[in-house]
């Protein structure tokens, strides 16, 4: 792997120069702008772990096309084993960061066009898949990172690809060329963009034979021409700054995992890098794997930072004295239980992992969109146990200003303390932390990343093989399956 840790991954990005705007303005470094800053150093955590030996087997594998060691995050499963390991890796980096390291959409997409790609030569006789592999070898032995691109903005939400009064509103090919294709749209909600190296672009849903070219996967630079991202704002995102580093929450990782628009305005893409272009009748297998793969995560990443958070609202309680209360222990008992029930759902959709006809692995649909259904629920009342407990000083805590204050730091010191011994300091950090954590960014995204909730009730019901159910009922009270 070239780019073997967190600095060198900062350094790699200072040497591109993409196109990122943030409230109207040019960044220029993402990797010194206190906007995009903290998201960087949390997507340096997944360099750092493969180089520490504590964690170097969860996050690197070997690769199936060259045999060389790579990050897990530019890996194509290969087993059952490549998919739990992925999850455990999730939960660790959760852990370190507090918030959204950003490469499970590159991976999750990684592995779905793998398998769509061979798919598609299969039944037409393209050349995809090799075409897919000699980019993933790239990406692999540079151990770049992949932004997966999926969510388009989909104006008119009544009406398909094909029929939108405004053909961008779906990333697609405006024009063909024997060398390439030039296309134009956007990418909407996309996370960790302004500080990736690739872009791996894939439809949005199952298109019909009229929406050809929008049926298209594709890999562009970051910095390809054409190319425009609009970093999206979060909650309290100008706290971050290094004279509030307390009232910022998360001051060396930040919230969630820094959002972007991009957009394609004639951005042309050479032939060897287009994985799929017209071939209608794929992108809902592609769509179906990817949002399978990506929902298993959240049982995984989102535990990691469940830990995190119930680790922070036990340490408040600690500092009000009220750690031992009955009703204290039994509402972090059920925090710690939600979380464990997440995370059994993440391990449980990737033992139960197949292999697609490429060699790649699968994990369990149902179970999958299961474990990202109780994300919508489990994290949210988590948050809601943590608000519970903290009280309400996190919606009225005094800024870092006025702690430091030379004329009123003493009140916030003395009105804010807690118990003897440790200083007010820590209570509003942790509690700041707390305040990050159950915001409404990481939230939202909890609930709509990997699909709205209502996307996962459509898949469950569609596998839950209710006829199968009725067979088993009818069998067990001997009435005929016919009747």
């Amino acid at each position: 792997m070239k780019l073997k840790n967190g600095a060198e991954y900062m350094e790699s990005l200072r040497k591109i120069k993409p196109v990122v705007y943030f409230k109207g303005k040019r960044i220029e470094d993402v990797t010194r702008h206190p906007a995009t800053a903290p998201h960087v150093r949390a997507a340096a955590m997944t360099y750092a772990l493969a180089s520490d030996h504590e964690h170097r087997e969860l996050a690197t594998a070997t690769s199936h096309l060259t045999g060389r060691t790579i990050s897990r995050f530019t890996h194509v499963h290969q087993g059952v084993d490549d998919l739990i390991k992925k999850i455990k890796l999730l939960r660790v980096l959760g852990q370190k960061t507090g918030t959204c390291f950003q490469r499970c959409v590159g991976c999750d997409g990684i592995n779905a066009v793998y398998s769509v790609a061979y798919e598609i030569d299969e039944k037409h006789g393209t050349s995809y898949l090799d075409r897919f592999k000699d980019w993933l070898m790239h990406i692999q032995d540079e151990n770049l990172m992949v932004v997966g691109a999926m969510t388009d903005p989909k104006g008119d939400r009544s009406k398909g690809p094909a029929d939108q009064p405004d053909p961008d509103q779906y990333v697609h090919v405006a024009e063909r060329r024997d060398d390439g294709i030039v296309i134009r749209g956007a990418k909407l909600h996309m996370t960790g963009g302004v500080n990736s190296h690739e872009i791996l672009i894939m439809p949005t849903s199952a298109m019909r034979e009229d929406a050809r070219d929008y049926a298209l996967v594709c890999a562009v630079p970051v910095d390809a021409p054409g190319v425009t991202m609009i970093f999206g704002r979060q909650a309290s995102d100008d706290r971050r700054d290094k004279k509030e580093r307390i009232d910022s929450g998360t001051p060396s990782f930040g919230a969630v995992g820094g959002e972007a628009v991009i957009a394609f305005e004639d951005v042309f893409v050479p032939k060897e890098r287009v994985f799929m272009d017209g071939e209608t009748e794929f992108t809902g297998t592609l769509v179906y794997r990817f949002a399978a793969h990506h929902r298993a995560n959240y049982g995984a990443c989102k535990t990691g930072l469940m830990d995190v958070l119930t680790g922070a609202v036990s340490y408040l309680t600690q500092i009000q004295g009220t750690s031992k209360a009955s009703h204290v222990k039994d509402k972090i008992t059920e925090m710690i239980h939600l979380n464990e029930t997440l995370y059994s759902s993440s391990i449980a959709c990737s033992a139960e992992g197949w292999p697609t006809p490429s060699g790649a692995y699968m994990v369990d649909t149902m179970l999958a969109n299961v474990c990202k259904q109780n994300v919508t629920r489990f994290h949210f009342e988590v948050a809601r146990l943590a608000v519970d407990l903290a009280g309400g000083l996190l919606a009225t805590l005094p800024s870092q200003y006025d702690l430091e204050s030379e004329e009123v730091g003493h009140l916030v010191r003395k009105y804010f303390s807690g118990v003897a011994g440790i200083p007010t300091e820590h209570r509003m950090k942790i509690s700041r932390l707390i305040e990050a954590m159950t915001g409404s960014t990481a939230l939202v995204e909890s609930m709509h990343g990997a699909g709205s909730p209502q996307a996962q009730r459509i898949m469950i019901l569609r596998e839950g093989e209710l006829e199968k159910k009725i067979k088993l009922a009818k069998a067990l009270m001997g009435i005929p399956q016919k009747g």
